[in-house]
């Protein structure tokens, strides 16, 4: 018995744990109104995402998504919600359908796609034959790195690992750009704006009072 928790069962139930967090994580963030408590859900479904990479031997794809998902997301999305409300505002049900039926279509396609994927861990699939079989074989005498995926990214595709951190890096300074810095951001104006013409306001009301006709 303890031999059968220590294989593959084992990877199966860390497997379907970590899947039933990401479903109950995604339920929750379809059903609620604040916009903070989304974002900080939808930090906890990278997260878990990380993990479940990880449980399935992707280490640099569960490395890309805490950084980029985990991290560098929420804080933009923390950052835009300086410009809009806290709560969403409630949809029909009508508006609702097409966007959950587009939802439901993409994941029976992709469910379907996986029927032709080969067992995890196959040698003889594409992933572990050909120029990965090569990568597993010279990697240790190109680098002296004992992570092959390590060598993979910085250095046989190094160009390649460049121009993915250049698109993410101009992905993030045009946000910032949008999002403004500092005092002169544009959430600093709009709170000034506001703040101002309240003030207009108050003054126009205090004069109306203080005029006898």
């Amino acid at each position: 018995m303890h031999s059968m928790f220590n294989g593959d069962f084992g990877i199966v139930l860390v497997n379907i744990f970590l899947l039933a967090i990401l479903f109950a994580t995604g339920v929750a963030i379809a059903r609620m109104r604040s916009l903070f408590a989304i974002v900080m859900l939808s930090g906890i479904y990278s997260l878990v995402s990380a993990a479940w990479y990880v449980a399935v031997d992707a280490v640099d794809v569960a490395f890309t998504e805490a950084a980029v998902g985990a991290g560098m997301s929420t804080v933009v999305l923390l950052g835009a919600m300086l410009l809009t409300s806290r709560t969403a505002k409630p949809e029909k049900f009508f508006f609702r359908l097409g966007p959950m039926l587009v939802c439901l279509a993409t994941g029976a396609a992709l469910i379907y796609a996986t029927v032709d994927l080969p067992a995890l861990g196959d040698a003889s699939s594409p992933a572990n034959a050909g120029v990965g079989l090569t990568y597993l074989q010279v990697a240790w005498f190109d680098t002296g790195i004992p992570n092959v995926v390590t060598p993979v990214l910085g250095s046989y595709r190094g160009f390649d690992t460049l121009g993915e951190t250049t698109v993410v890096f101009t992905a993030g300074l045009a946000v910032a750009l949008l999002l403004g810095f500092g005092e002169r951001s544009l959430a600093e104006r709009i709170r000034n704006e506001g703040r101002s013409g309240d003030r207009s306001s108050k003054k126009g009301a205090a004069a109306r009072d203080e005029d006898p006709s």
